[in-house]
């Protein structure tokens, strides 16, 4: 039995314990009932949070979506450069794979259950168009030549690196590979690029550099 790590409201156990069972045993085969019974919580509960099991679902995600963007952020505010910042962000994935709790992304283990018209879709589309749109424009600023297509090769990379490492026994193998593909797509595509002039504020101006 899957005790929450808080004694805090009815939603907040309802979430600690579908996070722990929907990312170790999959959405759908865990059932509302076992939920219920390990959360300590009343089905009236899950219902008025979250209007059922989709949107116990969504929610799990939506949260999870907001913490994957607080690591992003904390990982940008250690650099200025935005090369530096896209191949740190790679560094962080290779770390992120190797913890022995890793048991894939949550948002593709979930689009893998989906069925269509599901809150998954919904909240991994959100989470999709803002990792291309990092990555696109990172690699802008960056000064690659086409840096839609570098963001999207990028993603690519990012999410296939949680796909090898679920798969794989070898997950640092994963990490490291997904990293040198990083660092070669990231040259090949910056290495014509101009180098600012003592007069381009463009990088320090970007609110990612006023922290």
């Amino acid at each position: 039995m899957i005790a929450p790590q808080s004694a805090g409201s009815p939603r907040q156990r309802l979430l600690e314990v579908a996070d722990a069972l929907f990312y170790g045993e999959g959405v759908h085969v865990v059932g509302i009932d076992r939920i219920l019974k390990e959360a300590g919580a009343a089905k009236a509960s899950l219902y008025h949070h979250f209007g059922g099991k989709d949107g116990l679902v969504r929610a799990y995600l939506e949260e999870h979506f907001e913490l994957r963007r607080e690591q992003i952020e904390q990982v940008l505010a250690g650099y200025t450069n935005p090369k530096e910042q896209l191949l740190a962000l790679f560094a962080a994935v290779e770390t992120a794979l190797q913890d022995p709790a890793f048991r894939g992304c949550r948002f593709i283990n979930a689009s893998t259950e989906a069925r269509p018209g599901e809150s998954v879709e919904v909240v991994t589309g959100e989470y999709r168009k803002f990792l291309r749109t990092l990555f696109s424009d990172l690699a802008k600023r960056a000064g690659a030549s086409n840096p839609e297509q570098l963001g999207r090769q990028l993603a690519l990379v990012y999410d296939g690196a949680a796909v090898a490492a679920r798969l794989d026994t070898d997950r640092s193998g994963a990490g490291d590979a997904a990293r040198s593909a990083a660092i070669a797509l990231v040259d090949a595509a910056t290495r014509h690029a101009a180098r600012p002039g003592p007069n381009d504020r463009s990088s320090s101006s970007h609110p990612l550099h006023q922290r």
